[in-house]
């Protein structure tokens, strides 16, 4: 005969865990809906004021990027990515994001990303910011320093 002293562990955890899971059914099965859309209902009262509808998105374009001033990168900013190319050699990542594009170029002494967005809609992307960063470490550096270095002669 089993002393009280012996009764397994499952035992007690299987009603523990009854009980939990019965706790969270408690909210009962829920009508499936029938496709069609609910009746108009008025505005839900929330402390004497009618709850206001949620606004419709806004669609108008964004505004067009700003461009970084940076003393050193004039023949950066503003440029296309084919000029890039022409003054860093190939990138090391060409990376697309809807219709913005950040292009990497790297060498021994830093690493450069130029981010690329449209001036206009339906435009080629053009360079607005760059950001620089030793090779070694990854701590920041000089922008303009990094585009000298990297710079194809």
């Amino acid at each position: 005969m089993r002393s009280l002293h012996t009764i397994p562990l499952a035992i007690p955890l299987a009603l523990a865990m009854t009980a939990i899971l019965s706790a969270c059914g408690a909210g009962g099965a829920r009508p499936q809906g029938t496709g069609a859309p609910p009746a108009s209902r008025p505005p839900v009262m929330r402390q004497g004021k009618p709850r206001q509808p949620v606004r419709a998105p806004v669609t108008h374009p964004p505004a067009a990027a700003q461009a970084q001033q940076l003393a050193g990168g004039e023949k950066v900013i503003g440029a296309t990515g084919a000029e890039l190319v022409r003054q860093f050699g190939p990138a090391r990542l060409d990376v697309w994001e809807g219709d913005a594009r950040k292009l990497q170029f790297t060498g021994a002494a830093c690493v450069l990303d130029v981010y690329l967005y449209p001036a206009a809609p339906g435009r080629e992307p053009q360079a607005t910011y760059v950001d620089a960063r030793r090779s070694d470490d990854g701590r920041d550096t000089d922008r303009a320093t990094c585009i000298r270095a990297l710079r194809k002669p």
